[in-house]
């Protein structure tokens, strides 16, 4: 995105407002982590991931772990791609690791 901008110079004769682009980064897009929920993954240890990997504080997890368990499923934040990919592996990993099927996914953001 280009965006015009004055700038003032100063020469010895006079001062000059000139016009220049000045090219601004453009935001990366974003996407939401969704947690789903099941009938086997404990609550607990749903807690746990969202303590560990999207560092909420325990009463913050007791919240959307409610909400996933009501709702079906839950945001547990919003990030860039490639955090939020990352943010999906370990998820994934760690319910493996500990032998639950805990399903989550990320979206782009609406």
């Amino acid at each position: 995105m280009k965006e015009q901008v004055q700038e003032r110079v100063r020469t010895k004769e006079r001062t000059q407002v000139e016009l220049k682009a000045k090219t601004i980064p453009k935001q990366p897009p974003l996407y939401q982590v969704v947690m789903i929920n099941d009938d086997y993954t404990s609550m607990d240890f749903v807690i746990e991931v969202l303590v560990k990997i999207f560092n909420m504080d325990t009463i913050k997890a007791q919240n959307l772990m409610l909400e996933i368990h009501h709702c079906g499923q839950g945001i547990c934040g919003v990030y860039p791609r490639e955090v939020a990919e990352m943010k999906v592996a370990e998820v994934l990993k760690m319910g493996q690791k500990k032998g639950h099927p805990l399903r989550c996914f990320f979206e782009p953001t609406t």
